[in-house]
């Protein structure tokens, strides 16, 4: 299991365990978190499942793609060095303890 911890933007933690292979996007919404919708499924059309990673774990995340990228531009809330699609970071035991903080909005 991967531990990870969303951050709303009114700083409300939610604390998840996950199988290993789940994607940020699946993880939230499997679980119900707010303020990720993850509209497209995971097949980075969309951009609904923005979040920023901690710092910490950068490092760690696989490289950007030219797709996320172009879809982290129609995100509805301002994108950072640290906007990531959630559904294309999968989660394995590098990743655990991962933080991420979730935007303002997603629509």
């Amino acid at each position: 299991m991967v531990h990870l911890t969303f951050v709303s933007a009114e700083g409300r933690r939610t604390e998840l365990s996950v199988p290993a292979g789940t994607t940020i996007m699946q993880a939230a919404v499997q679980n119900g978190v707010a303020g990720i919708i993850g509209e497209c499924g995971g097949s980075a059309m969309c951009a609904t499942c923005h979040v920023h990673v901690d710092p910490a774990f950068a490092d760690r995340l696989p490289p950007m793609q030219d797709m996320e990228e172009a879809m982290l531009e129609c995100a509805a809330s301002p994108i950072d060095a640290r906007s990531r699609l959630g559904c294309q970071i999968e989660l394995g035991p590098d990743l655990d303890g991962l933080l991420v903080h979730l935007p303002e909005t997603q629509q």
